[in-house]
């Protein structure tokens, strides 16, 4: 009987030795060569299934996605509060254990990579941006924003602010850990939410 190959189940563990060499060594050391030593397969055997660099890339940024997504679906159907619910999501988008901080180490690395690189998608900001977004407009339809927000520059704001703490808490999250990126959170609501909120 033919041996049966689970295709995606080496592409993710391909993509998982790339993100371990990402989040340790850098971008620059992961290289198809060092990415196949860390999978413990053959060059020949990861370009078959990633034939050129940004492909691998690509998959391994969108598996840090669907880990992120996954848990924000999550959080959605718990039944929470709004604002615990709005702190919730956030707070998936900031590092703040070992596992976010491995995912946020891949995606500041692919970011700044593919800024300066050809063959990369464009959009994963864009996708943050519209993340903070949709988090404020949702609690602008539950008539729980202080009348007058102007909406776009909020999303700006939220974003700024999301994006500073995640950079902060990876680089020292001795001081920045997750009580304390929730407490800023909570700052930041109080200034956009109706009193009592």
């Amino acid at each position: 009987m033919p041996k049966i190959v689970d295709h995606d189940r080496i592409k993710r563990h391909i993509a998982e030795a790339a993100c371990a060499i990402i989040a340790s060594e850098g971008m620059e050391q992961a290289t198809v060569r060092n990415i196949a030593a860390k999978a413990g397969m053959s060059l020949g055997a990861v370009r078959h299934y990633f034939p050129t660099q940004a492909e691998l890339f690509a998959y391994a940024m969108n598996l840090v996605k669907e880990r992120v997504q996954a848990r924000i679906e999550s959080i959605k159907s718990a039944g929470l509060p709004p604002r615990e619910r709005a702190v919730r999501l956030l707070l998936e988008l900031i590092p703040h254990d070992p596992d976010t901080s491995l995912e946020m180490e891949v995606w500041f690395a692919y970011i700044y990579h593919g800024k300066h690189a050809d063959g990369l998608p464009d959009g994963p900001q864009d996708d943050l941006l519209q993340g903070m977004g949709r988090i404020l407009r949702e609690l602008d339809r539950n008539g729980l924003l202080k009348p007058g927000l102007d909406l776009d520059v909020e999303t700006e704001t939220l974003y700024a602010l999301v994006d500073g703490l995640a950079l902060h808490a990876l680089v020292d999250p001795n001081r920045l850990g997750r009580e304390r990126i929730t407490r800023v959170l909570h700052r930041y609501l109080d200034t956009i939410l109706q009193p009592g909120i």
